[in-house]
């Protein structure tokens, strides 16, 4: 009886259902509503695809609609892709959008420059999307920035591996060398101008003896695992110039992954590092800014001698350091640093440094952070009982170092070596709220190495979330206690702005915020 009784409610429901006329579809009567009548995909790359973009397409009647058809207006020649309530394709029949539902369709493209008769280096691409035919015709607009650009990569071999740099003997396996995806730059590309933007794929290596230049204005792209390695007796120049323009930044050399959407302008991790390796030296970085890498400038140095010159340099959004540098001899005037997964500044293994008017930050919010802002020491463990230590001078002059955490610099010294610091008229953070550094004499802030600093006022920053590390007058706790002696020797802030009798600490003089 159960079985007949369920054989005759199947029976009725199909009755019922097929005698139903609300399950059919009407015809599209143009009354589509859409999330967005235009469609930006941002600025792209010539041949790299762009980030996927997505509309609503609504049916707000009471009826189940059909669409007869939806297009790209340029057809199969298009340059965009479509996925249609996810179907791809280029042109699609018959979809449905039941009352009061929407479906998605989703665009994207990748644009070669060259398909184009006499393009510009940048140039808009359009195209529209076409629902249904007729009276009943709707669109919407695509619009795509495709910016022409200098590609530099590795070569790919007919066996289908790829051109690597040895980078000699792995220390955890003798056997093998540590191989890296990259090339070797040919004489002809040791010179970046402005004319066109580079990208970049995999470390683009800088001979040994060579010297590799970036002009005012140039802008240097990243793709992911990718970076510019710098071999012994080589350098690397990056001399901007500054700009008239604070949005344009036209004479500025920019550092950066290849990921041109605005959702992408600030994300950490992006590409590798500027690595100066073991030997190479002379290097110098005027008005250039480094972000969103893993690490913004690695510098190796071998006995502290290997010189890195920073003047007016902003490094932001380092997935692990701003600046790691390794028994180096490293000077810095208006350096700003901020957002680092690690330390911002990490001078290890010994070496020479000395930074005057520069702010040292760490905003970081991506994540647990367990290092300082800064971190200074001059040894590495080379087994469980046992160090390589080198000597350590580490001077910084009319600074600030700040963050998001309690203590946000440290110092490691081991005694088998000369260790000389001081933080002179300098605003740091430092809060020893259970007193575990009492004792330490390192630590002693109103002893020698801390002569004119403020401890844990608040600098006023402008906007860290922003990266802007103007400090406000008469607000800010780095406000006037600069050293004028310092300031002579760096008289203009990284604005260009002229620093006053009393000096702030900082790589930015004080101003007067605007009111909001």
């Amino acid at each position: 009886m159960k079985y007949i009784y369920s054989l005759a409610l199947l029976s009725c429901l199909v009755f019922w259902s097929s005698c139903r006329n609300d399950f059919e579809s009407s015809p599209n009567t143009g009354n589509l509503s859409f999330s967005q009548d235009t469609v930006y995909l941002d600025t792209v790359f010539t041949n790299i695809g762009s980030s996927t973009r997505n509309i609503k397409v609504y049916n707000r009647s009471d009826d189940d609609i059909i669409i007869p058809t939806i297009r790209l207006e340029k057809g199969e020649s298009s340059e965009y892709r479509l996925n249609v309530d996810g179907l791809p394709g280029k042109s699609f029949e018959n979809i449905q959008i039941l009352a009061k539902d929407s479906i998605f369709v989703f665009i994207e493209t990748t644009i070669n420059i060259d398909d184009f008769p006499n393009p510009t280096f940048d140039f808009l691409y359009e195209d529209k999307i076409l629902f249904d035919t007729g009276g009943n015709q709707q669109d919407v607009d695509l619009v795509t920035l495709v910016q022409d650009a200098i590609f530099l990569f590795p070569q790919r071999f007919d066996d289908g591996t790829i051109e690597t740099l040895n980078l000699g003997q792995d220390p955890n396996d003798p056997e093998n060398d540590i191989l890296i995806e990259g090339f070797i730059l040919e004489d002809s590309e040791l010179t970046f101008t402005n004319e066109k933007p580079y990208v970049i794929y995999g470390y683009a290596a800088v001979a040994n003896g060579k010297t590799i230049n970036f002009q005012p204005g140039s802008r240097v792209h990243f793709h992911e695992n990718s970076g510019i390695l710098v071999a012994a007796q080589a350098t690397l120049k990056s001399l901007g110039l500054p700009s008239s323009d604070p949005e344009l930044l036209e004479n500025q050399i920019i550092f950066e992954g290849d990921r041109l959407e605005p959702s992408f302008s600030e994300i950490p991790g992006q590409w590798g590092a500027l690595w100066l390796t073991g030997g190479s030296t002379n290097h110098e970085f005027e008005y250039t800014t480094i972000k969103n890498s893993s690490v913004g400038i690695l510098m190796d140095g071998l006995d502290g001698t290997q010189s890195l010159s920073l003047k007016n340099v902003q490094i932001y959004n380092n997935s692990n350091y701003g600046l790691l540098a390794r028994n180096s001899f490293v000077r810095g005037e208006n350096v700003v640093i901020n957002n680092s997964g690690q330390s911002s500044l990490a001078c290890s293994f010994g070496g020479d440094y000395e930074f005057n008017h520069s702010t040292f930050t760490n905003y970081w919010t991506n994540g647990f952070r367990v290092f300082p802002t800064v971190q200074i020491d001059n040894f590495i463990q080379t087994g469980e009982t046992t160090f390589e230590v080198n000597p350590m001078s580490a001077i910084f002059n009319n600074c600030i170092i700040y963050g998001n955490e309690r203590r946000e610099f440290n110092i490691f010294e081991n005694t088998d070596e000369a260790f000389v610091f001081s933080f002179n008229n300098c605003l740091l953070k430092f809060e020893d709220v259970s007193g575990d550094f009492e004792e330490d004499e390192n630590y002693n802030f109103e002893g020698p190495f801390y002569q004119g600093t403020v401890l844990n006022a608040d600098p006023m920053f402008f906007n860290t979330s922003l990266n802007d590390f103007n400090i406000e007058t008469g607000t800010s706790g780095a406000d006037g206690i600069g050293d004028i002696l310092i300031s002579n020797q760096v008289p203009f802030d990284i604005n260009g702005s002229s620093r006053s009798s009393l000096p702030d600490a900082g790589a930015y003089e004080s101003v007067t915020f605007p009111e909001d």
